[in-house]
This record gives structure tokens, C-alpha cells and sequence, in this order.
């Protein structure tokens, strides 16, 4: 199978984590991938374009770009899009998907054009179906689960210049496998991940998310500690395109099986005052493969056991987006101030935060690295350094009514 460049693919990103999935493409041998809004653009052979899927922890999906063409009214559009190699995707007897985006273009009804796009797909595949739309690409906590009988076609117009996308990846990437159990307001994996990655952590010392909810910071960091491919255990739309390599794809989870390191080299903790959440954190790191490398346990903020080893927090407390949640979270951040300072001197600190106010109270030095968003709200990730001398702060007193659990 040839190793050139056959795929114009396009990796979706949440806003904000382009820079992280260049990084990832790059550490994965891609060249030349480079920033573009919404996500990143690079070369594909079959062997990164399956690659990417496998292995990127920030992705939301990976797309090839089949098809850019001008088209200003509709029987031109029908025209050109039955020029796009569609039997190169899609299975005879396979279910479609198309959804549409119309922006700034004489042709502004979505659903006129998923109608012609589908008769361009029936006219060059036999016996292809319809199948709905259902999947979100929203920053929602939705399990955005796609029809894996289905594959996803993407068509955006944007000044009468129409691009055709064939989705890769089927589920959204954060979809590992993993989360089946959830605690209230849960961070996608994603998400989890780049914070992790723009902390500055990577495994060689101690992590600690000191309100981990059902465990997702904890685990993505055991992955990313262990060198596991977040896509080692699902499947992908590749799978079912006609010229898929079943060869490449057995060599490649072959390589990536053989990666994994057998423990976390650190020490990685988890804790959360409520115990249903741990319940939940403990039995998603089970179906993660992680449960040996985390220790979860039921605990305040304020009776955490940070090893001596100085290492980093990192965590998703609560944002205080309702009215009045504000004034009784100023309380958390500040005892979570407390904590740090007197128990984790010398530590680093990276927080998804969605108020500069109240990351003020934990009065610890610290600055915005990431923009992007958790659940449809505007989020930073910031990160600081503990001061190193040890503080004689109160803050281990019990926490007060207005640092109850907010999950992560």
C-alpha cells in the first residue's frame, strides 16, 4: 500500500486546542500539519489518518477533505457533488449521514442540500441508505454516540464554496469506552486531557485532582502516564470504508499495545467528598486499565495526602455559572488556597476556570495557557507554581456548607 500522501485531512478540534493537536500530530511523526480554526490541517496516508485516530487525546474527530467546489444554485451543486469519489468511503448497503452547515451562501437551506448530496451518493453507490442525523458536535456533555451502522458525510457552504468531508472516526474521539458512570457536570475527556497537556505534566511526577468527580482527569493522566492510545479499545468509520488496510491497522494496534508501559512511573490520586462519585471514578478506571495506577479515595479538599514528592494539581472545580453559586464558591477556591499552600509547596497548579474572580481567592500566581469551552461555557485552563516555602495557613480547617462537592 502506497505511503504517500493520499488524504487532505482535517483533525476537528474545541476551540482552543488546535496548538495541542499539532503538538500530538508532530509527536506522532505527521509533518507539516499546521493551526487552523477549529482544529488542525495535514497530509494523510492511510497509515496517519488511522494513526491519528488511534492516538490523539485532544481530537474530536478526524476528516478528509473529499471534495471543494463552487456552487451557487442548486443543480449545480448536484452536478459537481456527483463528481466526488463517494464509492471511495462508502460501502454498497451502507447507511448515510449528512449534515450540513449554509453560512453566507445563496444556497441556505440545510436540509435542500442534504437532499441533493444524498441523490449524488445514491447515483454513484448501489443500495446506499438514509440514516438521520443525530449526532451533536456541541460542547455538550451528551454521549454524542453515532450510528456506527452509519457513515457521517459533512458539508459546509461558506460564500457559495462548498467542502465535502467524510468523517473517520464515527464516535466523537472523547467517547474512549471508558466513562460509563458520570458524576454531575463531568469534563470531557478531551478536555481532561489537554489540561493535563497544557500544564506541563507528562508522567514523571506525582498528579493529584483534589475534586475529581467520576475520575476523568485521573484517568486520562494514567493514559497519558502509561502510553495508552485513548482509541486502543473502540472501533472507527475507516473500518468500513471499501479500501480500508486491515494489515496497517493490526500493525499500528500491534505497535500501540507493545507501547504501553506496564505502570504509571509517579504516583497518581483522585479524591472527591462524595462517594458515589469515587464509586463511579473507581469503575471508570477499571474499564480503562487504570484502576492500578490510581489511588481514589474519599476525602475534603482539605484532608488531602500530596506525596513529598513535589508534583502537580490538576482539576475542574465548580465555575459558579448559576446566580448566587458565585458568592458561596469564593469559600472553595480560597480553602483550596489554603491546601496548597501548606501542603503542596513547590507543587504546580493548572485549574479549568471559567471566573478570574474566584481564582483570585486561591491567591496563588497563576495564568491563562488554554481558552476554550466545558458544556457550552466560556472556560481557561491556568496553570502557576506553589510558592516553595511551606505556609502556616488554617486552611485545613473542615470545609464550610459553601465548599460541598462540586464534581469535576
Amino acid at each position: 500500500m502506497s505511503s504517500r500522501p493520499q488524504y487532505d485531512a482535517f483533525v476537528v478540534t474545541a476551540p482552543g486546542l488546535e496548538p495541542l493537536a499539532v503538538a500530538e500530530l508532530k509527536a506522532i511523526g505527521v509533518t507539516g500539519a499546521r493551526v487552523t480554526d477549529g482544529g488542525a490541517t495535514f497530509a494523510a496516508t492511510r497509515k496517519t489518518l488511522y494513526e491519528s485516530n488511534l492516538r490523539l487525546h485532544t481530537a474530536s474527530r478526524v476528516v478528509v477533505r473529499a471534495s471543494e467546489f463552487g456552487a451557487k444554485a442548486f443543480h449545480e451543486l448536484e452536478r459537481r457533488a456527483r463528481k466526488v469519489p463517494w464509492e471511495a468511503f462508502i460501502s454498497p448497503n451502507l447507511r448515510v449521514s449528512v449534515r450540513v452547515t449554509c453560512r453566507k451562501s445563496r444556497l441556505y437551506h440545510s436540509d435542500a442540500v442534504a437532499e441533493r448530496v444524498a441523490s449524488a451518493i445514491v447515483s454513484r453507490v448501489p443500495g446506499v441508505g438514509l440514516a438521520p442525523d443525530q449526532e451533536s458536535e456541541s460542547d455538550s456533555d451528551a454521549d454524542d454516540s453515532a450510528d456506527s451502522g452509519s457513515q457521517l458525510i459533512l458539508v459546509r457552504l461558506l460564500y457559495d464554496r462548498c467542502t465535502i468531508s467524510i468523517d473517520s472516526s464515527g464516535a466523537l474521539l472523547h467517547l474512549r469506552g471508558y466513562r460509563q458512570a458520570v458524576a454531575k457536570a463531568p469534563i470531557r475527556e478531551t478536555l481532561a486531557a489537554a489540561a493535563i497537556k497544557a500544564s506541563g505534566w507528562s508522567g514523571d511526577a506525582p498528579l493529584i485532582d483534589p475534586m475529581c468527580g467520576s475520575g476523568t482527569i485521573p484517568i486520562e493522566g494514567a493514559l497519558i502516564a502509561r502510553r495508552i492510545a485513548p482509541g486502543l479499545h473502540r472501533h472507527f468509520a475507516f473500518e468500513q470504508w471499501p479500501d480500508f488496510d486491515a494489515p496497517v491497522w493490526n500493525e499500528l494496534t500491534a505497535a500501540a499495545t507493545a507501547r504501553v508501559l506496564p505502570r504509571a512511573a509517579r504516583p497518581i490520586k483522585g479524591s472527591d467528598r462524595d462517594a458515589g462519585a469515587i464509586e463511579a471514578a473507581i469503575a471508570n478506571a477499571e474499564r480503562a486499565g487504570v484502576a492500578g495506577d490510581i489511588e481514589f479515595s474519599r476525602r475534603p479538599v482539605s484532608a488531602i495526602e500530596p506525596p513529598e514528592e513535589p508534583g502537580w494539581i490538576v482539576s475542574n472545580p465548580p465555575y459558579g455559572v448559576r446566580v448566587g453559586e458565585r458568592d458561596r464558591l469564593r469559600n472553595l477556591y480560597a480553602q483550596l488556597g489554603n491546601v496548597l499552600r501548606a501542603r503542596c509547596p513547590g507543587w504546580n497548579v493548572a485549574l479549568v476556570s471559567a471566573d478570574p474572580a474566584l481564582e483570585r481567592q486561591v491567591r496563588v500566581p497563576l495564568e491563562a495557557v488554554l481558552r476554550t469551552s466545558n458544556g457550552g461555557i466560556k472556560v481557561r485552563v491556568v496553570t502557576g507554581a506553589v510558592p516553595a516555602h511551606r505556609a502556616s495557613v488554617p486552611g485545613t480547617a473542615p470545609d464550610t456548607a459553601a465548599a460541598q462537592r462540586y464534581p469535576s
